[in-house]
């Protein structure tokens, strides 16, 4: 997903107006320190839009053209934003964006990466706590295949025999 991001500088964020209706934007997405961060302008309509209501959506740019290297990839979440300074210092410290800004840290709640494999169309669904689910659709009218990754088990450490 992080590579699909920094494959290009802008991307679309949706945010929700006021009134409900949603709000496409453009924005620069950036990971760091393991986390993806929303910087945005200070009392922009997205950053306003956020602190209202912190969910968003955002779509990576698709590129160029139709071929879409790396498939077509799309988060959601909650954006929190970030008041505190030492945080604020350290971002600012390495990316030295424009002041005053507003900077929020995500909260993930879905990531999906949209490819084609040839016959397929193939959706790639990871949620929190849910296995990774990947669903294959043709263009017939057979109906799409789904599978679910194995869930991974790790032993507690206590149970865990020394070597």
């Amino acid at each position: 997903m992080e590579a699909r991001f920094a494959a290009y500088r802008h991307h679309v964020l949706g945010t929700l107006r006021a009134d409900g209706a949603p709000r496409l934007t453009g924005i620069e997405a950036d990971f760091r320190f393991g986390e993806l961060w929303l910087g945005m302008m200070a009392n922009s309509r997205k950053a306003l839009d956020l602190r209202r209501d912190p969910r968003f959506a955002l779509h990576a740019n698709p590129g160029p053209d139709t071929d879409m290297a790396g498939g077509d990839v799309r988060v959601a979440g909650r954006a929190v934003e970030v008041t505190d300074p030492a945080v604020l210092a350290r971002y600012t410290g390495e990316t030295k964006p424009p002041e005053p800004f507003h900077l929020f840290r995500t909260e993930l709640t879905e990531v999906v990466r949209t490819y084609v494999e040839d016959p397929h169309i193939v959706l790639e669904t990871w949620r929190p706590g849910v296995p990774l689910r990947t669903i294959r659709r043709g263009n017939g009218a057979e109906p799409p295949t789904v599978t679910v990754a194995p869930t991974v088990t790790v032993a507690p450490a206590a149970t865990v025999a020394p070597a």
